[in-house]
């Protein structure tokens, strides 16, 4: 069954979508909070889809059919996939890229993981969130943020698979993504690894409260 439109929509989290030259934090989660990604082939095929839809060049489906191409329209500045939801940061040049680029992959990752589950209806919790990156504070911690979500689950964030770290620190080369844009603020990849692991410990001593506080 295909996805609702519904799941490819913004949502009320938006602020100035249709802004140009402009960055966006994107993340959504799986209808309640079910997990989107089973097992290693789901997250391959939703960064597949990223590939397909963020890569230059005419690319055509399995009924031959040309897909569209966001490359000139939209980057790809980091992201992070989790059991349950993922976190995207993005740079739109043209107005309404995001919301082009969001209906294409959410729609086509909820029919594959509905054929491949035998499963119908909503994958995803509504439709995604987007909030406009207008402050340079936010702008600043945001990825570093995405990147530390594998901790939640009790991940090693500098070796987990499905997140932009390495290519942030390392200098991995992936076509379809594009860091340099927020990386040009720090020095080099040791020095935003560096500013990545500063946060780390602070963000367990507030995990460690809230987990506390759930207990009282």
């Amino acid at each position: 069954m295909a996805a609702s439109y519904d799941e490819a929509m913004p949502s009320r989290y938006i602020e100035k979508l249709y802004d140009d030259e402009s960055f966006y934090h994107i993340f959504n989660r799986g209808v309640e909070k079910r997990d989107v990604f089973m097992d290693e082939d789901d997250y391959k095929y939703f960064l597949g889809l990223l590939s397909r839809y963020m890569s230059k060049g005419k690319k055509k489906d399995g009924s031959g059919r040309l897909l569209p191409d966001y490359s000139e329209q939209i980057e790809l500045v980091a992201y992070c996939l989790m059991p349950n939801h993922f976190h995207m940061l993005l740079y739109q040049h043209d107005k309404e890229s995001i919301e082009r680029l969001m209906r294409s992959v959410s729609t086509a990752y909820s029919m594959y993981f509905n054929r491949k589950y035998k499963r119908v209806g909503k994958l995803f919790q509504g439709r995604y969130k987007a909030v406009y990156v207008n402050e340079d504070s936010y702008f600043t911690h945001i990825s570093r943020y995405i990147h530390l979500n594998p901790l939640d689950i009790g991940a090693d964030y500098k070796s987990y698979p499905y997140s932009s770290y390495s290519n942030w620190v390392d200098g991995d080369v992936t076509p379809w993504l594009n860091p340099k844009r927020a990386l040009d603020e720090f020095s080099s990849g040791e020095d935003y690894a560096k500013f990545v692991s500063e946060y780390e410990t602070v963000k367990a001593e507030l995990d460690m409260i809230k987990s506390m506080l759930k207990e009282e």
